[in-house]
């Protein structure tokens, strides 16, 4: 240290205490307690999680230095982030940070592993320990005692958060339980809260997961088969950790309690808006029963009572309700091929009993909610409003407060299964429907049920206002309404729903301050309660703006994503959106009639006479057959004037933004240019003049200079 003695200031690091000397260690207290001229800071680091009894003597001997100690926990979440990025090289969102460092506790080794498959397999890395950690792991594990090793090992399966009586009560040893959980903490491998001793739990995921990784999974399924018994005699109420102990568990637990404990925590998730758990826990429960049935038919052999009329109708209708709450909830999280599926063969199972009461609650379990106005299974939504109204006929209306129930989702569903139909039973199912649904809302104003099923006839009603162009407004108020009852009674898939509509009303009416504040609000719960298919619709208001602004190129691009995002999903009542979107986005740079429509989708290659299809498209489709009429040649002035009729309701909206997906300009536009025709130059003068406040309202430039234009040759053309 003759440098210090010189009279210059020196910094000394000496790094991984735990891992030097006897030698090493003495000369560090060496320079701790010597005397220098000028300053010297020496820093020493350690794991504390690997403290020698060498090391704890140096501690012991400095301490009367009165060194500064500084705890270093884990890295913050942005922190992790950054190094991602650097050690993956590619880009990492918040939520991957944040999964990281759950995964990882802000361990920087760990996060450098994590990060180098990261690298290599993408988000699937989320889900893998490393090998670099698991040898890691099972290196300081096997410095523990064998006890410790065993009972840590037995921890694991009770998950991440250790219950202790639990533990005990499978160890059937308190005191090695406890000894375990002080090796446990003293090695990093557990937390204990200091505030609350009782609460222990992993210290983050990866030394969990290797820990549970390493038993076999014999040993597993007996270990999770008696921690569900305990469980349940511990902690009845602790319904969710049974079913996992008991679904986990397999065929070591009996089917029947795994079928009730599955489907009572699979209630339980979709009232909290767990969908894809309440979804994992829905197929359990099935699985489970399924099972139980097959061993009880073995078991009965060639009796000829195991099949009894009464047992068998009983049997149909707890596997169908089973059933339905699979179907229900694969179809919110997005599996809506695998749904309808289900929801298909659990129809025709249904009727085949002959029971309307079992066949209305299997018809009625389907309230998942619906955005678009065209359905995705023309063939299975027929069938579904043939049984639903047969259903009704055949169950007498009482007057009860269950029988209304069951009419009011009836009606709703033949509501949602006739979206875009022009037969008038739709619309008229959806207004018995929410009369129904408001009746049973004044009696019991604070109850879930009818709050549910007043939100599931204002998805009907609303699915029924696309008959007529303009009705933008009409809609907004569904949304409202919809949204805060959703909210006020966690109705979660109502409430994204809701925010959805609103979406879409405010674009139609060129509100974009009001349509970015719903779609963030989407995004927020659709992050939130892990629903994918959402995202896509966002997206494609995302694409929207884009157009609106004016930014044609970024608009073509966005489309095409989000096209490729939703393909594969199920949605097949929105094909054709890309080749709408596309066209749209022509037509505002001066070309178009690319072709879409010419199935009668459009104007631009529709005979004019056609039916238009009644759905977010209605506006845009019009307005299309609009510019194609007015290019055309010989086309009859009846046929205009039916046209300017047709878009006269929604002069105060943009054409095709009440899809939340596309937009031509202000459908005021193509009612000027339609008023022209028809020798009404003051009329499109009046709706030019209104066609550019919506421009303007909407921040749309482009629009705004062509409507300058039109109205300037208005002007020119004034005797």
């Amino acid at each position: 240290m003759g440098v210090a003695d010189r009279g210059r200031p020196v910094l000394l690091v000496l790094d991984d205490l735990q891992w030097a000397g006897a030698e090493t260690l003495d000369l560090f207290a060496d320079l701790i307690e010597r005397s220098f001229q000028r300053a010297v800071l020496v820093v020493g680091t350690y794991r504390d999680v690997e403290v020698p009894s060498r090391l704890r003597e140096l501690l012991g001997r400095v301490a009367r230095a009165e060194p500064v100690r500084v705890r270093l926990g884990g890295l913050p979440e942005e922190a992790v982030g950054e190094l991602v990025r650097a050690v993956a090289h590619r880009p990492v969102t918040a939520e991957t940070a944040r999964a990281v460092r759950q995964r990882s506790g802000g361990n920087p080794f760990f996060v450098r592993e994590i990060a180098r498959l990261y690298a290599a397999d993408g988000t699937a890395a989320l889900s893998q320990v490393p090998d670099g950690v698991r040898d890691i792991v099972r290196r300081r594990l096997a410095a523990l005692p064998p006890g410790a090793r065993t009972v840590l090992r037995q921890a694991a399966v009770l998950g991440p958060v250790v219950d202790l009586d639990a533990l005990a009560a499978l160890t059937g040893d308190e005191d090695a339980v406890l000894d375990a959980v002080e090796a446990g903490a003293g090695a990093g491998f557990l937390a204990v809260d200091q505030r609350r001793p009782e609460r222990v739990e992993f210290a983050h995921d990866l030394v969990h997961e290797t820990l549970y990784g390493d038993l076999s999974a014999l040993r597993r399924a007996r270990l999770h088969a008696a921690l569900g018994e305990i469980l349940e005699r511990l902690r009845p109420d602790a319904v969710e950790a049974i079913a996992h102990h008991l679904v986990s568990a397999g065929t070591r637990a009996p089917a029947a309690r795994t079928a009730d404990f599955a489907t009572r925590a699979a209630r339980r998730a979709e009232a909290r808006g767990a969908p894809h758990e309440a979804a994992r826990l829905w197929g359990a429960a099935l699985d489970a029963y399924d099972r139980g049935r097959t061993e009880a038919d073995d078991a009965a052999g060639a009796r000829t009572d195991a099949y009894d009329t009464a047992g068998t109708g009983a049997r149909t209708r707890e596997r169908l309700t089973l059933l339905m709450g699979l179907v229900r909830n694969l179809a919110v999280t997005g599996a809506l091929a695998e749904a309808r599926r289900h929801r298909a063969d659990a129809l025709v199972a249904a009727e085949a009993t002959g029971d309307p009461e079992l066949t209305a609650r299997v018809i009625g379990a389907f309230d998942v909610p619906g955005i678009w106005a065209r359905n995705d299974d023309e063939p299975l939504s027929r069938r579904i409003v043939a049984a639903a109204l047969r259903t009704l006929d055949a169950l007498p209306d009482d007057a009860s407060p269950g029988r209304r129930a069951v009419r009011c989702r009836l009606l709703s569903t033949v509501a949602m299964e006739t979206r875009g139909s022009r037969t008038g039973i739709g619309a008229d199912a959806a207004r018995e429907a929410e009369t129904l649904a408001r009746a049973a809302m004044e009696e019991a104003p604070g109850a879930e049920e009818p709050a549910a099923l007043l939100a599931f006839a204002l998805n009907g009603r609303y699915l029924h206002t696309f008959h007529r162009a303009g009705l933008a407004p009409e809609r907004a108020r569904v949304g409202a309404e919809l949204t805060d009852l959703a909210a006020r009674h966690g109705l979660v898939p109502f409430e994204v729903l809701g925010h959805l509509m609103l979406l879409q009303a405010h674009s139609a009416l060129a509100e974009f301050d009001r349509a970015d504040a719903h779609a963030a609000a989407v995004d927020r719960l659709a992050e939130r309660h892990g629903l994918p298919l959402v995202g896509v619709f966002t997206q494609w208001y995302g694409a929207l703006r884009a157009a609106v602004a004016g930014r044609m190129e970024e608009a073509e691009t966005a489309s095409r994503a989000a096209a490729r995002r939703m393909r594969g999903s199920g949605m097949s009542g929105m094909d054709g959106l890309l080749e709408a979107a596309l066209e749209c986005l022509a037509v505002q740079g001066g070309g178009g009639e690319s072709g879409w429509g010419s199935d009668g989708e459009s104007g631009a290659g529709a005979d004019p006479r056609q039916a238009v299809p009644r759905d977010q498209l209605l506006e845009a489709r019009l307005c299309l057959r609009a510019r194609a009429a007015l290019r055309g040649t010989d086309v009859p002035r009846d046929v205009l004037d039916a046209l300017y009729r047709d878009l006269l309701p929604a002069a105060g909206e943009l054409a095709g933004a009440g899809s939340g997906v596309l937009t031509l300009e202000p459908v005021a536009q193509y009612l000027g240019d339609l008023a022209l025709a028809l020798g009404r130059p003051a009329t499109a003068a009046t709706h030019y003049r209104q066609a550019l406040a919506l421009a303007e309202r909407a921040g749309a430039p482009h629009w705004e200079r062509t409507l300058l234009r039109r109205s300037a040759t208005l002007d020119s053309q004034k005797p």
